[in-house]
C-alpha cells in the first residue's frame, strides 16, 4: 500500500515537473511541420545526457529543428560542416602564438556550446570524428596543456547522409557506440508538405521560436528524469532483450547466429532504461511500462546490432533482427 502511495505521488510530481514538454512542442511546432518522431527523440537524448545521430536525405529540417531547440532553451548552438579537410583543432580549438608577449593563447572551437550540430559526420576522417566523440564520451577538451570542461547541458546531433558513399569515413562501430540513439528519418507527408510549401512562400517572416526555458531547468529535468520508477521486472526486459541480441539462440531464435556479428554493448542496456524513463517523462508519467521500452528500443539498438555478410545478402538489417526480437522475448 505504502508503494503504491509513493507512485502516486511520483506521478504527480512528474506530471508537474514535465509541464514544459507542452510548451516546447508548442514552441517547436511553429518552426518544424511534422517530424514529430525526431523532436521527440531529441528530447530524450536531451533528458538523458546523451547524442543523437541522425540518418537521412538533405532538407528534412535537421539543422532547423536542432536550431530552434537551442533558441527554446536559451542555449548557444554552433554547427560544424564536416569536410574531408577538416582538422581536429577546427573542432575543439587551438593555441596561436602570440608574438608580442611571447605566448600562447587558447582559442575555443564550435565544440564549446550548448547544442552542437555535427552536420555529415562522415565526411570527415577518423581523426576528427575522434576528437568530437571523445568531447562527446568526457564531457571535456584538452588543448596544450590546458583541459576545459563543456559547458552545461552539452549535446551533439550528428547528421549523416545514407545516399552519398564516395569520399565518406563511416564511423567505426566502436565511435557509433557513443551515440544514444540513431534516428532514421523519412520523408514528411503530403500534407506536411503542403504545408512546409506554404510557410516557405509566405510573403511573411518565416516564424521563429521563443525562450520558454533555460539551460538550469534542463539540468533539473535529468535529475527528475532519473527518478522515474522502473520495475524490477522491466530492467529484466531490458536485459533479455540486449542479450538476445548476443546469444539469440538461448530466446529460441539460432537462425540469428549466423546474422548477428555483435550484440548490444552494456552501454545500450544504460541507455535503453535511461531513454524509456525520458519517454515515460515525455508522456508525463512517473513509472515506466513495456510499451515505453518498445517505442524506443529500435534507436537505442539499431547502431549497436552488427548484421554479418550472410545477413546483407539475404537483405536482413538490424531493424529486422529488433523487431523479431521483440516479437519473441516474453513482455512483463
Amino acid at each position: 500500500m505504502e508503494a503504491a502511495i509513493d507512485i502516486r505521488e511520483l506521478n504527480e510530481k512528474i506530471e508537474k515537473e514535465s509541464a514544459f514538454i507542452e510548451l516546447l512542442n508548442r514552441e517547436m511546432d511553429k518552426v518544424i511541420i511534422g517530424q514529430r518522431y525526431m523532436i521527440d527523440r531529441m528530447m530524450i537524448a536531451l533528458l538523458s545526457n546523451g547524442h543523437l545521430l541522425l540518418e537521412g536525405v538533405p532538407g528534412l529540417a535537421k539543422t532547423l529543428a536542432i536550431k530552434s531547440l537551442a533558441n527554446c532553451i536559451d542555449g548557444e548552438f554552433s554547427r560544424i560542416q564536416f569536410t574531408p579537410d577538416l582538422l581536429p583543432a577546427d573542432v575543439v580549438g587551438t593555441q596561436i602564438y602570440q608574438s608580442k608577449s611571447d605566448t600562447f593563447s587558447i582559442r575555443k572551437g564550435p565544440v564549446f556550446a550548448n547544442f552542437v550540430l555535427a552536420d555529415e559526420i562522415n565526411r570527415a576522417p577518423a581523426k576528427v570524428q575522434s576528437a568530437l566523440l571523445e568531447a562527446m564520451q568526457e564531457k571535456q577538451v584538452t588543448i596544450g596543456d590546458q583541459t576545459f570542461d563543456l559547458p552545461k547541458p552539452f549535446m551533439v546531433l550528428a547528421t549523416q547522409n545514407p545516399v552519398e558513399q564516395e569520399g565518406t569515413y563511416p564511423l567505426p562501430e566502436a565511435q557509433v557506440d557513443r551515440f544514444m540513439l540513431k534516428v532514421v528519418l523519412d520523408y514528411p507527408k503530403k500534407e506536411e508538405e503542403k504545408l512546409i510549401i506554404r510557410n516557405n512562400i509566405a510573403a511573411a517572416k518565416y516564424p521563429e521560436t521563443s525562450k520558454v526555458l533555460n539551460p538550469a531547468d534542463i539540468l533539473k529535468s535529468r535529475e527528475v528524469v532519473r527518478q522515474v520508477y522502473m520495475d524490477e521486472k522491466i530492467e529484466q526486459y531490458i536485459i533479455d532483450i540486449v542479450f538476445a541480441t548476443r546469444n539469440p539462440e538461448e530466446y529460441g531464435m539460432k537462425k540469428f547466429n549466423d546474422l548477428i556479428s555483435f550484440g548490444g554493448s552494456p552501454r545500450a542496456s544504460i541507455n535503453l532504461a535511461l531513454a524509456a524513463k525520458a519517454y515515460a517523462f515525455i508522456k508525463r508519467r512517473g513509472y515506466v511500462i513495456p510499451e515505453d521500452v518498445r517505442a524506443i528500443c529500435k534507436d537505442i539498438l539499431r547502431h549497436r546490432v552488427g548484421v554479418t555478410y550472410e545477413a546483407e545478402a539475404e537483405n536482413i538489417t538490424s531493424e529486422n533482427i529488433i523487431d523479431e526480437i521483440l516479437n519473441h522475448v516474453e513482455v512483463p
